[in-house]
């Protein structure tokens, strides 16, 4: 067994592809003894790589790229997509069931505060339904949980969010389903990342993990959504399970996580954009610059980071 310390970026639902695999043994199949460890904060998960606190992590090539932005010669390369689409939703106040961007204009918007990926493909979108996201009234800046308490208090509107906040909202009837970022398509949301040097010098377990979110990925398509919810329910103690099992088989609906490990070039680019149009980089990242490719055929090829 080849021992590797993958930091678990933080524990969110999106993320139910790593957990499944990890419960159901697929690494451990594949010769690796995974040593998951949950990353300090979002910061850290990056440093920590870049540094030898671990050896590769799972997240956005978001962050990827932000490194990139401050050091073109930044090392960090992402490989093996697995959440292919946004998982964020939009919830109202009051049922809103043909949503447009343009009804935004003059209501409190809640923007998920945690991390910066929300707001930055949310503002790419309205910029591509003609609208100036500066003239949103996106108030202070809140966490999930903070804006799920001001929709339930009336000092917001709508509210972005991912679940279980959403379905929390929207199964209590305090709130409504207006829209699944999902639908905007692929958009490169999670994958694994390491350094260049790791994926050269450790290409055969860059494919053994890869092979087995393959193998994963095939079965959650596959599978009833309660199935997975069984085994994923011991990393989400305090969920119902039947609140679970919802979740994960919107998720499938939506098209969330996806069938093939490699990065499409048109994802990233996606990505990129909401990126440099939101002012969060500058630099115009290369896809080969940022994507260790070769992983499309993940029982043959070589490294090409």
């Amino acid at each position: 067994m080849e021992r590797i310390i993958l930091y678990e970026n933080m524990r969110a639902l999106p993320y139910v592809p790593f957990y499944l695999a990890q419960a159901q043994g697929a690494f451990t199949g594949e010769g690796l003894d995974l040593d998951l460890k949950l990353s300090p904060s979002t910061v850290e998960t990056a440093r920590g790589l870049l540094e030898g606190r671990a050896d590769i992590a799972w997240g956005g090539p978001m962050r990827v790229m932000m490194h990139h932005d401050a050091d073109p010669e930044c090392p960090l390369v992402c490989f093996c997509q697995v959440v292919a689409r946004d998982p964020f939703l939009l919830v109202g106040r009051e049922p809103n069931s043909t949503f447009r961007f343009s009804d935004l204009e003059g209501l409190r918007v809640g923007i998920a505060g945690e991390v910066p990926t929300p707001w930055m493909t949310f503002q790419e979108d309205l910029h591509r339904a003609g609208l100036d996201p500066s003239l949103i009234d996106r108030g202070q800046r809140l966490s999930m949980s903070e804006n799920v308490s001001a929709l339930r208090e009336g000092k917001v509107d709508v509210v972005q969010l991912l679940d279980p906040y959403a379905d929390d909202l929207i199964s209590t009837g305090d709130g409504h389903l207006w829209h699944r970022f999902s639908i905007r398509g692929e958009i490169a949301y999670t994958t694994f990342y390491t350094t260049r040097q790791f994926v050269e010098s450790h290409w055969e377990t860059c494919q053994a993990l890869t092979r087995a979110m393959t193998q994963t990925q095939k079965w959650l398509k596959e599978s009833p959504a309660v199935e997975a919810a069984k085994i994923v329910s011991r990393y989400f103690p305090d969920l119902d399970l039947r609140c679970l099992a919802r979740i994960i088989e919107s998720y499938q609906a939506a098209g969330l996580w996806s069938e093939s490990p490699e990065v499409p070039v048109s994802a990233f680019v996606r990505l990129k954009t909401s990126l440099l149009s939101g002012g969060l980089i500058s630099y115009d990242v290369p896809y080969q610059r940022a994507i260790a490719k070769g992983f499309a055929d993940v029982q043959t090829g070589n490294p090409t980071a």
